[in-house]
């Protein structure tokens, strides 16, 4: 879908914004999950993400100064805080403690995020948005890792997208095609930076990783990004991210980068899920799609992830209130609609399967079901089965001979190679031809 053919993003009028209430913590259950997908909020966060992709098509990453272009003050102002906030980490140097995971002094960075954070909004925003700190203040604070877990998720790295997303519902940013290209290229790749230093420098746990069956262990939107970057190119495969070193050109191939410097050992062990996509994806465009619908199934669907993310106040939380923004609310209805283009034929509506796959289902046991209760699986069991009486305690101390199991069934299933295992995994991408 082009960025022409993409609905505005809304537009929240500020004398509004006196009665909304900071966000809060709202998603507990899984039916929160379930509401949450159906919000104004969540589908104005996915359409959000789609412009942010479009705008960046066919564009490289900025080298220098120089190619950024001309920056709009909005996006000079935010590259300060983010320089401000990196200068904190030599200002606050690690501690020479043990951990494996988690220098205490990470702490310490949040402590002064913290003290300061009503601050730097202030000095972000211009004078007539200052009334809407207390609405964006929350996402910031969390967009850099848990300062108590000291660890660092792909649920920080959606806040900050929702602080940016919020940012543009009160014009601080303008959502015209020019400054959207500058939030993926200059901010978002500017906070990844930061945000690699301060897991390097501080050495933060990553948070929910899925570990080899994971895309990645701290990022996601990256990925999203820079498979944007490379839809509708024909000269760069999808399979040259195997043969590194690979240019800072995109954000695709900057991560897989990030990678290397963290992990070790061949690839295909430990980032399976990339290693399927570059062997089993066909184009750019597929990757993307893939990763979107991922990205909603793996992250913004995933209730240990979102239930640390605060919604309400721009960010509507009531699905089928009043909105508050002055443009109509087709735009968040187009977007649902678009969210459910992008599945694929035959594709599951909920599970963790990854959206590309489109081959056999996952190898399932031959072995009967178990019957009701506690009983070995191996022990014939009618369908009147009765409730056996409790067996008295023998009288004499006398052993008792263990019965002996019959020989299990064996699976007429042929055995797996390693292949098959990754290709049949449920977290698998490298069936789509």
């Amino acid at each position: 879908m082009a960025e022409d053919n993409l609905p505005p993003l809304p537009k929240v009028s500020i004398p509004n914004t006196d009665r909304l209430e900071a966000p809060s913590l709202k998603i507990r259950t899984e039916e929160d999950v379930t509401t949450w997908k159906s919000t104004k909020g969540y589908q104005n966060y996915m359409l959000f993400l789609r412009r942010l992709s479009e705008s960046v098509v066919g564009r490289s990453l900025p080298q220098s100064e120089q190619d950024c272009g001309n920056k709009s003050s909005a996006v000079t102002s935010m590259l300060v805080l983010l320089e401000r906030l990196d200068n904190w980490i030599d200002e606050i140097p690690p501690l020479p403690t043990p951990q494996r995971f988690g220098n205490l002094a990470f702490r310490t960075w949040g402590k002064k995020l913290e003290d300061n954070a009503k601050d730097l909004m202030l000095t972000l925003l211009p004078t007539h948005l200052h009334k809407c700190t207390h609405l964006l203040t929350p996402y910031l604070l969390i967009s850099f890792g848990s300062f108590t877990r000291m660890d660092y998720g792909t649920g920080h790295e959606a806040a900050f997208g929702l602080f940016l997303l919020c940012l543009s519902f009160i014009r601080f940013f303008e959502p015209a095609p020019e400054e959207e290209r500058s939030l993926v290229l200059v901010i978002f790749a500017r906070y990844l930076r930061l945000c690699w230093r301060l897991q390097d420098v501080y050495r933060l746990e990553p948070a929910g990783s899925h570990g080899v069956w994971g895309l990645d262990d701290s990022s996601f939107l990256g990925y999203i990004f820079g498979s944007g970057q490379l839809k509708g190119q024909t000269d760069i495969s999808v399979s040259s991210v195997l043969h590194p070193p690979l240019p800072p050109t995109n954000l695709y191939f900057l991560s897989i980068s990030r990678i290397h410097e963290v992990k070790h050992g061949p690839f295909h062990e430990h980032s399976s899920q990339l290693y399927a996509i570059a062997t089993g994806v066909p184009n750019w465009e597929k990757v993307h799609s893939g990763l979107l619908k991922m990205y909603e199934a793996e992250v913004l669907g995933k209730r240990v992830v979102v239930q640390h993310i605060p919604v309400g106040g721009l960010l509507e939380w009531n699905a089928n209130g009043s909105s508050i923004s002055s443009s109509s609310s087709s735009a968040a209805a187009a977007a649902a609609a678009a969210s459910t283009s992008f599945r694929s034929p035959g594709m599951p509506e909920a599970g963790t399967r990854a959206p590309w796959v489109s081959g056999p289902a996952p190898i399932t046991s031959t072995f009967p079901s178990p019957p009701m209760g506690t009983g070995a699986p191996w022990v014939g069991v009618s369908a009147n089965r009765t409730r056996l009486p409790l067996l008295q305690a023998p009288t004499s101390r006398t052993l008792v001979p263990l019965p002996t199991s019959p020989s299990l069934p064996q699976s007429s299933t042929p055995r797996a190679d390693a292949r098959d295992t990754i290709d049949n995994h449920p977290y698998s991408e490298s069936t789509l031809r």
